[in-house]
């Protein structure tokens, strides 16, 4: 473990070191530009709600599994990738944290495909809530890989932009209303299993600051990163994310 960041050691993957040194090299030019965040640079902060969801699928990923009593509560962070203003098209990003134990824990989504091989590639929408979001990569549970991902179940988010705040604001008949998704898991090549439900409205508190996800470092209960995963994505999460900014918690 490296004492500033906790990311695990890199391990011997050729393929995927050589990707993940591709991602850092294109992540510093980018930030050089777009600092102190080269994608997702401006985002709505929305906190909430999770429930779930009575005799669900298993997926043999204790998070999942366990299910609480009661809801628990999560903050997410909802932006566009490039930062393309509305109504272009963009790759939607949807990062949520809540509390595991007392430790935060982390889960980052993206507009991806639903189907296969689709759920392993980013999509592009104008409205997040036509988008299906899914973690692209694996997650290493118990008995092999699992995403998880996560649609509209009702309703619709005020703004992926925190300048589009205000004018949501103006021609919303109910500014509280709440963007309604439903959680779901699957195996690499299996069906969709809806476990829980998420229940969001924008937070007064739109300071973002404490607002950096790694699903890495802060892992989903019962479940690891691959080697590969780690190899690949984490040089470019470490160069963006070590500034030592308190996490901010649901």
């Amino acid at each position: 473990m490296t004492a500033d960041t906790g990311i695990p050691r890199l391990p011997r993957a050729p393929i995927a070191r050589a990707l993940g040194a591709l991602l850092d090299g294109a992540f510093a030019a980018i930030r050089l530009l777009r600092a102190p965040r080269p994608i997702h640079s401006r985002g709505v902060v929305y906190e909430g709600r999770i429930r779930w969801i009575p005799d669900a699928v298993p997926a043999d990923v204790s998070w999942i599994d366990d299910a609480p009593t009661a809801a628990i509560p999560v903050v997410a962070r909802l932006s566009r990738s490039i930062s393309l203003p509305a109504p272009l098209p963009d790759v939607i990003g949807l990062a949520l944290r809540v509390t595991h134990d007392g430790r935060p824990v982390d889960i980052e989504l993206a507009s991806t495909g639903w189907g296969i091989p689709s759920r392993f590639f980013l999509a592009m929408h104008r409205r997040a809530e036509h988008a299906r979001f899914g973690t692209l990569l694996p997650y290493r549970g118990r008995r092999g890989a699992v995403l998880l991902g996560a649609r509209t179940r009702s309703g619709r988010p005020r703004a992926t932009d925190p300048r589009g705040l205000a004018s949501a604001t103006e021609t919303s008949q109910d500014a509280t209303a709440e963007w309604t998704l439903t959680l779901g898991h699957a195996s690499a090549v299996g069906r969709w299993h809806p476990f829980g439900v998420v229940e969001l409205t924008v937070s007064p508190d739109q300071d973002d600051a404490g607002l950096r996800f790694d699903a890495v470092r802060r892992p989903l209960p019962g479940t690891r990163a691959y080697a590969w995963v780690r190899a690949a994505r984490q040089p470019s999460y470490e160069r963006v994310q070590a500034d030592g900014t308190p996490l901010r918690m649901p």
